[in-house]
This record gives structure tokens, sequence and C-alpha cells, in this order.
């Protein structure tokens, strides 16, 4: 608060980063961290950070709302009225362990073994960087977002074939990673909420699962087939998604490979779990993204729906692997995909144009 305006708040934007860079311990904890920092008298920055151990992306929502109250009620002089919960996170990780050593993990098991069966280790897709020895997790994002017209399009054809959105884009964005690699069985992993019981919705903590989605495509495919492969392969994928990705790479025992991630290397991640909102007595708030300078895997695609009726979202890419003219162009490949896919399902998916214009 002692610096004047603009710079204050770069000075704060660049502590807020410093902190939220902070590693933390598992051993001694804590887990969560915030801070408040004051830019005037009636404007301040609250930066949260915690560890992914203990909190995912709908906790994030629940988070929020547990804010809210709490705010609320302190800024009437009370208390906030919580309803007891069902369960706590300890029952969640007692029951796993407990089906970990049933019979029923075995069964699940069988099925990821004949799924996954034969598939390459490698999605080789070229670079502008030579692949070094040992893995970089530099990283930086793009936006891609979908206007409202195309969006409505897209979930118009949804509702006649009979698949989600998410179904239909995981499609597309799997058909272009086949064109720029050249290969015809394209992986990728897919975060799944892992909260398959009710009591499980208003819990704080790590229930998200990874799932490997796999496809083989064909030149004389059409798209409509295509999608309805993608969408046996994800409702199977869904009813065995209990397997934690961990225990499948021990169980797969893939090759190891300092340069580069195990079994997949691309993330494919739609979100449709409500956007975090506050309404907070006499205070009006925005969020803020800090700047992303880490990629978990070559290349992260995540988008959203969002209320204005359009889907946003960015590529996460590895800078020591693209550049961003790179990573554009694909943004615009993708974009220009799904428009060829609305003119005509019944195309063979090696006619459709990755550059239609509109």
């Amino acid at each position: 608060s002692a610096l004047d305006g603009d710079f204050g708040r770069r000075a704060a934007q660049t502590l807020a980063q410093t902190l939220t860079r902070q590693p933390f311990s598992l051993a001694t904890g804590p887990l969560f961290r915030a801070a408040l920092l004051r830019l005037q008298a009636d404007e301040h920055l609250l930066v949260m950070s915690v560890h992914h151990i203990v909190c995912d992306g709908w906790s994030i929502g629940l988070l929020f709302s547990e804010l809210n109250q709490a705010y609320t009620a302190f800024s009437r002089s009370s208390q906030p009225d919580w309803a007891p919960l069902p369960l706590q996170y300890t029952d969640f990780a007692r029951w796993q362990h407990s089906w970990l050593a049933s019979d029923a993990l075995q069964s699940q098991l069988a099925w990821w073994r004949e799924q996954l069966a034969g598939m390459p280790g490698v999605l080789e897709l070229p670079t502008d960087f030579p692949r070094a020895a040992q893995q970089s997790f530099r990283g930086a994002t793009l936006s891609l977002d979908l206007e409202s017209e195309l969006t409505a399009q897209l979930q118009a054809l949804c509702h006649r074939e009979g698949v989600t959105l998410f179904m239909l884009l995981l499609a597309a964005f799997q058909l272009l990673l086949a064109r720029y690699s050249g290969q015809q069985d394209i992986v990728v992993g897919s975060p799944i909420a892992g909260r398959t019981r009710a009591e499980l919705e208003g819990l704080l903590g790590c229930f998200v699962n990874v799932l490997l989605l796999r496809t083989q495509l064909s030149a004389d495919l059409t798209f409509r087939q295509l999608l309805a492969r993608v969408r046996e392969t994800c409702l199977d994928a869904y009813a065995h998604q209990d397997v934690p990705f961990e225990k499948l790479v021990e169980e797969l025992q893939p090759v190891r490979d300092l340069s580069r991630q195990p079994l997949f290397q691309v993330m494919f991640v739609f979100q449709n779990t409500p956007a975090p909102q506050l309404a907070l007595p006499n205070l009006q708030w925005e969020a803020h993204q800090l700047p992303n300078t880490i990629a978990k895997f070559d290349l992260t695609l995540e988008l959203s729906e969002t209320h204005q009726g359009t889907v946003d979202g960015h590529i996460e890419y590895n800078l020591s692997l693209f550049t961003e003219p790179t990573i554009r162009r694909m943004i615009e490949h993708f974009t220009g995909l799904l428009v060829s896919i609305l003119a005509d399902l019944s195309e063979p998916v090696s006619s459709l144009d990755l550059l239609t214009v509109r």
C-alpha cells in the first residue's frame, strides 16, 4: 500500500507469483496457504495456494462456496451454519484401500490390459526443437475460443448423434493429432472427477483420476464412425474408472524415458463443473489468473463451456519442444477441422480440411 497505483499492483502481482511458487512439504505441511496483500485501504489481493494432493478442480467450487458462507456469517458477527458432512476424506481413503485389495480391481485391470494391448508408447508429434534427453517442464499457454454460433452448431450435432460435447471435441482433437503425427493409434490422457457417489460431491479433496482414451483411426473412416468409436471408448473407460492411474502404470510397466511422460504425452481436459462464484456482502471482486510457466505434458488442450454459450480454453505447451507460431497454427487447424466436420459427417476423415474458412 506504500507504493503508488499501478506500480503497487505490479509489485503485488510479482509477490503473488513468488508466494504461489513456494514449494510444499508433504511431510510437515501446511498444504494450503493464503495471504492478503493490501493495495489500498479499500483494495486487496487475496492469494491462495493449495497442493493438488488435497484439492482438485471440483474442490475449488466448494472452497469458494464455503468462503461465501463464512465471510457472510462473520460480517454479521455470527458463525457459518454448515450442515454436517455424511463422509470425510479418510472414509474415501479407507474404501479405496479396501477396493484395491478386492477382486473388483483385478476385473478392471484385466479390461485395461486388453484395451491398451499393443498401444504405442509414444505420440510422435513434429516439434520445432529436438527432444532433450531429460524432460523440461518450461511451459506457456495460448488461448483458444470457439464463438457462440460454432458452439451452438456443435451442440446441435451432439444432440443428433447422441454424444456429449466432450466426446465430439475429443474425437476432433485425436483426429488432429493423427494428422500431425501420421499415426493411426492415438492415446491421450483425460482427467475424470472420480466422485461416483453423491456423498462425495460436497467433500474437498483430490478424487480426480486420469483415464487413457485410445482411438484407432484409418483413412477411410468417416467422422460419424469415428465419433461412435470415441463414444464407446469413453463409456467403457468411465465404467472402469476406479483403477488409479498410478496403479495402471505399475501394472503396464512402460519403458521409462526421462525425456517424456509414460503412457501418454498429450492431455485433453474438458471442464464442465460450474465456475467458482463469490457473492460477498459489501464487496466487489474479480479473479486474477497468474501467468502459467509450467507444462506438465508436451501438450494439454483445456476447454470449458461458458455462461455466454461459447467454448473457451487454451493450449498449454512445452517451450522446449514448440514455438508460439506452431501452437497458434494448431489452434487454427483445430477450429478449421470443427467447421469441416459440421459440413459433412459422412466424409472420410482423411479428406476433412484443416483450413476451412467460414
